[in-house]
C-alpha cells in the first residue's frame, strides 16, 4: 500500500495520472481539488479537473466561463471539465457502433435507455473511461493533452462506490467490446502508479468518523490508502493577547479550536500517512480562496 512522508506525497501526485479527490459534502472538497490543480501546474504539470457533480462548480471557483461539457482553460497549464455520465454512455455506444444509423437505433432503444440508467456501475465506470481516452489525447477538442487528470469525485459515501464501479461492471460484463473496456478500465483503477486518491475531511465529528470509514474502506476493498489526507477550515489558535477575553464571540473561538483540536487527534489515530492541515482563511470561495489554499498546501507538503 502506499504512504510516506510529506515530502514523498507531492512527489507522488505528480507523478499520478488520475488523482480521485473525494470527501464528505461542505468540507470543502471541490475549493481542494482546485487548489491541488492550481499546484500542480505550477510544479510544470498540464492538469485537467474533472466534475460530475450536476452543480457545476468549479469555474466559479475559477472564476471563468461555465464548461457546458466543453474543455476550458483556467489558468496557465490549468483547465476544466464538466461531465454527464448518461452521455459518455451514449458516446461508448457511438464508438463501439461505427454504423449511425445502427447507433442511433441503439440509442433510441428502451433497452438501451433502461439498462445505462439501472446497471449499478456503468456510469461510473464510463466516467473512468472517459478518463483514460482524455489521457491517450482523445475527446479534447483544441486543448492540450493533460499529463493528470483530477477528478471532482462525489462525496465519500459514493467514492468508494465509484471507484469499484469499474470491477463490478467487469465481472457482470466479461465479453464483447463493454467487457473489454470495464476491463481495462478497472486495472486502469487498481494501478496504484497510475491513480490516487486525496480525501477531504474537516476536523468535526462527523467528516472524521466519515473520513476514517473512508479509509477503512479503501484499505478493505481495495488494499490501498489516500496519497493524502487534507483537514480543512482549522480555527487557528487564539493570539495571546485574546486568551483572556470573555468575549462570546472569542468564546466561539475558543470553543470550536478546542473541537478541532479533539478531532484530529481522533483522525490522527486512524491516520498515519501524509496530512495537510488548511486554515480557516476569511476569504469568499473563489480564486483567491484557491489560490491561498493552494499556496499553503505548497508550504505544507514541501
Amino acid at each position: 500500500m502506499s504512504g510516506g512522508g510529506r515530502m514523498a506525497a507531492i512527489e507522488r501526485l505528480e507523478r499520478l495520472k488520475l488523482l480521485i479527490v473525494t470527501g464528505k459534502g461542505g468540507v470543502g472538497k471541490s475549493t481542494v481539488a482546485a487548489a491541488i490543480g492550481r499546484l500542480l501546474t505550477a510544479r510544470g504539470r498540464r492538469v485537467l479537473l474533472l466534475e460530475v457533480d450536476p452543480r457545476e462548480s468549479l469555474h466559479h471557483l475559477l472564476d471563468v466561463q461555465p464548461s457546458g461539457g466543453e474543455i476550458v482553460p483556467a489558468g496557465p497549464g490549468l483547465f476544466i471539465q464538466h461531465l454527464q455520465p448518461r452521455e459518455l454512455l451514449d458516446d461508448i455506444v457511438r464508438e463501439r457502433l461505427h454504423l449511425g444509423i445502427l447507433a442511433r437505433r441503439v440509442l433510441e432503444s428502451p433497452v438501451h435507455q433502461h439498462f445505462t440508467e439501472g446497471a449499478p456501475g456503468l456510469k461510473e465506470a464510463a466516467i473512468f473511461g472517459r478518463v483514460m481516452k482524455l489521457l491517450g489525447g482523445h475527446h479534447l477538442g483544441r486543448a492540450p493533452r493533460p499529463d493528470l487528470v483530477i477528478l471532482d469525485a462525489p462525496a465519500t459515501g459514493h467514492g468508494a462506490s465509484l471507484m469499484a464501479a469499474p470491477q463490478l461492471v467487469s465481472d457482470v460484463i466479461t465479453s464483447g467490446p463493454i467487457g473489454q473496456l470495464a476491463a481495462e478500465i478497472a486495472a486502469f483503477v487498481r494501478d496504484q502508479s497510475a491513480c490516487g486518491v486525496v480525501l477531504v475531511t474537516m476536523a468535526e465529528e462527523m467528516p472524521v468518523a466519515e473520513a476514517a470509514e473512508h479509509i477503512a474502506l479503501l484499505a478493505e476493498r481495495f488494499d490501498r490508502r489516500p496519497e493524502l489526507v487534507v483537514v480543512n477550515a482549522l480555527y487557528p489558535a487564539l493570539p495571546a493577547e485574546l486568551r483572556d477575553d470573555d468575549d462570546p464571540t472569542v468564546e466561539l473561538w475558543r470553543r470550536r479550536h478546542e473541537v478541532n483540536e479533539h478531532e484530529l487527534g481522533s483522525l490522527r489515530r486512524y491516520w498515519d500517512g501524509p496530512l495537510a492541515e488548511v486554515p480557516l482563511l476569511p476569504i469568499d470561495p473563489g480564486p483567491a480562496l484557491v489560490g491561498a489554499i493552494g499556496r499553503h498546501l505548497a508550504q505544507v507538503l514541501a
